[in-house]
């Protein structure tokens, strides 16, 4: 019945033509932005020791006094604004790309942290938070005795 059905078409696979379509709409809507798309700004980058965590974020166009750096338990959130661009009577945007407004970001850390020995640096755009475990969550090696 499948054959008889596609027939017409000759010997093309509908399965391929269906994902030759699905790539030319992924084509047509890329870098298209979602409203209602969850928020993942500002991007961010994450990696552990097996004592810390380090984070950076991109925060370009920004003061460390614009940024909001908290951490409750394993979650960590950054909160700033950008100002809006200022436009006058004639302004006409070709492309509007920069990001305008207020966003905040909210992320799971592995594990809990000690909240009296983080350390954030701000340089260059790039926000680099060193978070340290807690002595008392560190793993401790067991010394095993022999018989």
């Amino acid at each position: 019945m499948f054959e008889t059905a596609f027939a017409p078409f000759g010997a093309a696979d509908p399965v391929a033509e269906m994902r030759r379509m699905q790539g030319a709409m992924n084509r047509l809507f890329d870098g298209v932005s979602v409203p209602d798309r969850p928020a993942t700004y500002p991007p961010v980058n994450f990696w552990t020791g097996s004592d810390s965590v380090v984070m950076t974020a991109e925060l370009p166009g920004l003061a460390e006094d614009d940024i909001e750096l908290t951490v409750k338990n394993t979650m960590l959130s950054i909160r700033g604004t950008y100002p809006e661009a200022k436009e006058g009577e004639n302004t006409v945007w070709h492309r509007r790309e920069r990001p305008a407004g207020s966003f905040s970001r909210s992320v799971e850390l592995p594990f809990r942290i000690d909240p009296d020995r983080i350390e954030a640096r701000f340089t260059n755009g790039v926000l680099t938070v060193e978070m340290q475990r807690p002595e008392e969550d560190k793993p401790k090696r067991i010394a095993i005795k022999t018989s």
